[in-house]
């Protein structure tokens, strides 16, 4: 329990931190900058999620087809 309060006021801290630092104009272009690289980041994870989804889709589809072809 005790470790789950210090999580939660370690969160809490956070936001307060980062409050302070966006209402600086040179805060608030870091921030800007670090939300920028979290995008790209993500952007990156999505579409390799997408090409190797992808990718076990046509091998699934070659598996299904050679499972037809041997029942065949």
């Amino acid at each position: 329990m005790k470790s789950f309060l210090w999580f939660v006021l370690g969160i809490a801290a956070g936001f307060v931190v980062a409050h302070l630092v966006n209402k600086d104009p040179r805060g608030h272009e870091v921030l800007a900058e670090v939300d920028a690289r979290i995008d790209e980041f993500t952007d990156r994870i999505g579409e390799a999620y997408r090409a190797q989804e992808a990718k076990i889709d046509g091998i699934a589809a070659d598996v299904k087809d050679a499972a037809a072809s041997a029942i065949d």
